[in-house]
């Protein structure tokens, strides 16, 4: 799906996109050459499953910006890619780390696209109505994470996702079942505030309820590093030095890693461009196997000489 938003408009998505958490790559036009439909500071966000917001460039730059924005997003590393004509390209100095990608347009231009993933904060749910929950709360919420405070009661498997951080700080109201709800619900933290002897007798409680013991092993409890002799909410301190360590190390979900959907893709027989197998991309049947192409004019080319395209060699 495209959404050929201003810039403005893309900026507004992509804090919208950055408070319900979802992952995307923005992308930037740094440098154009005339006649590249892409303007420099255009911009637009490409999502996890393919979709775009905003506008970059035309046929030739927008499969290669999905294509480029996905693996952003998954490896969670910025990159500039300079599209521009194979000759061209050939010819020019292209700094260390650069990605280039010749396209063959049937129009001249060039592009330069400066393409960075969001940096989406953790998502963390907090259980229990403690002050030291509430305080937890408040200085994760200081450092811009997206923050949950729940009462054990409210707690379901539908309150935290894979990429969620649970604290259960419920202390004695309720524990088993909210643990035990919590494992189920497979976050990619669990951890639970806990004395050492309550540790245990909640460990016992899901190996009996028939939790794996490499699930009861991957819950962190007691949570929190130790910081020695701490008060009730200074606790809080210590568990979010343990989850802000965890994140640092790359063990916390907030970027990279993540899980996206690549389209299928095909080269033009005409001009050899990599277009997605979709009915918008002009498809034409030919000896039983459809060919896409990256704009009216190509098709109309092959439909016209089929044999012509097919025995010469794609330029890319």
């Amino acid at each position: 799906m495209i959404d050929r938003s201003d810039g403005w408009s893309v900026m507004a998505k992509a804090l919208e996109l950055m408070e319900s958490g979802e992952a995307f790559a923005l992308a930037t036009v740094v440098w154009r050459q005339a006649p590249s439909s892409g303007q420099n500071g255009s911009r637009a966000i490409v999502t996890a499953d393919g979709a775009v917001h905003g506008w970059v460039g035309g046929a030739c730059a927008e499969p290669v910006l999905i294509r480029e924005a996905l693996d952003v997003i998954e490896r969670g590393e910025p990159r500039l890619i300079w599209l521009g004509q194979h000759d061209e390209l050939e010819g020019m100095h292209i700094p260390q780390g650069v990605v280039t990608v010749p396209i063959s347009c049937q129009s001249d231009g060039a592009l330069q696209i400066y393409i960075e993933p969001a940096q989406v904060a953790p998502h963390l749910v907090i259980v229990g109505r403690s002050p030291m929950a509430a305080t937890l709360a408040e200085m994760a919420g200081l450092l811009d994470w997206r923050v949950e405070l729940v009462d054990g009661s409210e707690f379901s498997a539908a309150s935290c996702s894979p990429r969620s951080a649970v604290v259960v700080a419920t202390q004695g109201h309720g524990d088993e079942e909210v643990v035990e709800t919590a494992v189920a619900a497979r976050p990619a933290y669990l951890g639970v505030v806990s004395s050492g002897r309550r540790a245990e007798v909640l460990r016992a409680f899901l190996v009996d309820r028939g939790v794996s013991h490499e699930q009861v092993d991957a819950v962190r409890m007691p949570v929190g590093l130790d910081l020695g002799h701490t008060t009730h909410r200074e606790v809080a301190v210590a568990v979010l030095a343990e989850l802000v360590a965890l994140r640092a190390a790359g063990e916390l979900p907030s970027g990279g890693g993540v899980s996206v959907v690549r389209p299928e893709y095909r080269v033009d027989p005409v001009c050899g461009m990599s277009v997605a197998v979709d009915d918008s991309n002009h498809p034409f049947e030919h000896e039983g196997e459809t060919y896409y192409f990256c704009c009216p004019g190509c098709r109309y080319s092959f439909k016209k000489d089929p044999a012509q395209f097919l025995a010469q060699e794609a330029p890319c």
